[in-house]
């Protein structure tokens, strides 16, 4: 069945139509099974060799396969003109969109006016009905008030609105408009569900950046970024052709039901979307960040190293030269002496970039956590403090009288050993 109507008690009309406009079920390619009759035959001179008999019966079945299957769709075509060449007949306000539509792959949304003055939305949507990303096809749709016409690839958009609770919200709409718009609450919910994977996908991606910020993190981060553009590419569509829905019937449709569920919806995913890509940015900002302190405390630790074992690689391009008469090069102790001045002089420098603060903790971009200070262990308090808990103990240890007169006792010292100050 190619077509499907549908009368609501309000008196509108959805006529739903298969694209495009052929079988539900294709007719199968004739299976031609060729049959060796001189299997039990003694060989003869004058007949051909069995692989080359072979080969020949594969390829006149290929030929006459592909014969079938052309012809099959050829007869397909003729039925599908003849379908929606009737399909004109019977509704020739929907003749030229019915002639553009085929054409169009994407999405694709015209406001007009028909000869009698009455406003019509039409055009095709792209439409994802499963979370599987590469499951998009269009959905053609021609909406008045009192009529709406859609063409479907399968039936699963059909289904989905006969079932509850889309069904009782359709019984409910009074015209056509009112009840695309319920269709396109329904066609959200895909989008919803893919959200929600979406949403613990960059939790688990925030999770992973904060515990260990690896160099193959931007690669997930513009995994998601993709996953974000996919469903805002899915999204944007929508929430145009809710815009186009209020243009073409002005008034009409502010204060139904299915207009605020679906102004709710779309306002409910737009800021969904723009917090999602609020925070991927924020990851891409701080993965930038982190790269370029790494990349600083890199060179800083290049060039320190560099420093330090200049001594060493001067005294050993002095050395290495092809002279008679080099410093303590006669004396026994020369390379041991040599030595001795290059590990000064490397002790030297580094003592004085530690003087400078240079030499802190390179390469460390992790923060201590406060499960890790939590663990580690306290410090032990010198003998002082301990001896100042001790006499604050036995201070609380004493009578509420003898606290008065010590606190009285404390502030006559503080007056007295108080410096006076000039009259």
């Amino acid at each position: 069945m190619n077509e499907r109507m549908f009368r609501f008690p309000s008196g509108w009309e959805w006529l739903q139509l298969r694209q495009p406009f052929e079988p539900e079920q294709a007719l199968p390619s004739p299976d031609i099974a060729w049959i060796d009759r001189e299997e039990n035959l003694p060989a003869s001179s004058q007949l051909p060799p069995r692989s080359k008999r072979q080969g020949a019966n594969k390829a006149a079945a290929a030929g006459g396969t592909v014969q079938a299957e052309a012809s099959q769709s050829q007869l397909n075509r003729v039925e599908a003109n003849a379908r929606l060449l009737a399909l004109k007949q019977r509704m020739p306000e929907c003749a030229a969109w019915l002639d553009d539509c085929f054409e169009r792959s994407s999405n694709h949304i015209v406001v007009h006016r028909l000869d009698d003055g009455q406003s019509v939305l039409y055009g095709s949507l792209l439409i994802q009905q499963t979370s599987d990303k590469a499951d998009i096809q269009p959905l053609r749709f021609w909406v008045t008030q009192q009529k709406l016409v859609t063409i479907h690839e399968d039936w699963r958009l059909s289904i989905r609105t006969q079932q509850a609770p889309w069904d009782t919200q359709l019984n409910q709409c009074a015209t056509g408009g009112e009840a695309f718009l319920t269709a396109l609450s329904a066609l959200l919910e895909p989008l919803h569900h893919g959200l929600d994977g979406f949403e613990a996908r960059l939790s688990h991606l925030e999770h992973a950046m904060r515990k260990r910020n690896r160099m193959n993190l931007m690669t997930a981060i513009f995994d998601r970024r993709y996953d974000l553009l996919h469903w805002s590419h899915l999204y944007m569509p929508i929430k145009e052709l809710f815009d186009a829905m209020q243009e073409t019937f002005v008034g009409a449709l502010a204060e139904t039901d299915a207009h605020i569920r679906l102004q709710h919806k779309l306002e409910r995913i737009g800021s969904l979307l723009a917090a999602y890509a609020a925070e991927i940015d924020t990851l891409i900002s701080m993965d930038d960040a982190i790269s370029s302190f790494r990349g600083n405390d890199i060179m800083k630790t290049l060039t320190i190293f560099t420093v330090l074992f200049m001594p060493a690689t001067i005294a050993g391009t002095l050395w290495g030269m092809n002279f008679r008469k080099l410093p303590w090069s006669d004396e026994p102790w020369g390379f041991i002496g040599m030595c001795l001045v290059v590990i000064l002089c490397t002790a030297g420098i580094y003592l004085w970039f530690w003087r400078k603060g240079w030499t802190g903790d390179l390469l460390n971009t992790k923060l201590p956590s406060q499960e890790h200070a939590a663990k580690q262990p306290r410090k032990k308090r010198s003998k002082r403090q301990q001896r100042r808990s001790s006499k604050a103990k036995k201070i609380d240890e004493r009578s509420p009288s003898t606290k008065v007169l010590l606190s009285g006792s404390a502030s006559e010292h503080s007056v007295i050993d108080k410096p006076r100050g000039r009259s």
